[in-house]
């Protein structure tokens, strides 16, 4: 199984794909936590130069409490990474984790059951973009 989803867009500037990407993550209940501007962290420390990409912290409340409530340690895991990354050819690539793949190492049913719903979700997020 994948580890992660995507999609890429055409016709679609950098920040409407970002406000797109937001809008979607809303809609399936999921807000931003923190956001990696990976151009300007990579041109800052390392004198590289990237095209626009962004990590975005993604994180569903109800879930993120769910799985919380079943090993504390699972914090370790979250959030939900997403990345919005301008490729060369003038598209723009999103990607979601594949949270059941990511929750593998618990081996715990419970756990399971909630990330199969939460990868779901993520995905009609993708999707409707």
């Amino acid at each position: 199984m994948q580890y992660y989803y995507s999609k890429k867009l055409s016709d679609t500037s950098f920040a409407e794909a970002e406000q797109k990407v937001t809008a979607a993550l809303k809609e399936q209940g999921f807000g931003i936590l923190t956001e990696i501007d990976v151009q300007a962290t990579m041109k800052k420390k390392l004198e590289k130069d990237y095209l626009p990409h962004l990590i975005l912290g993604a994180c569903n409340p109800v879930f993120a409490d769910k799985v919380l409530s079943v090993d504390q340690h699972i914090g370790l895991l979250l959030p939900c990474n997403v990345t919005i990354r301008a490729l060369e050819n003038k598209e723009v690539e999103v990607a979601v984790i594949n949270p059941l793949e990511a929750m593998k190492t618990i081996d715990n049913p419970i756990v399971e059951g909630y990330a199969k719903e939460v990868s779901e979700k993520l995905k009609r997020a993708l999707e409707s973009i």
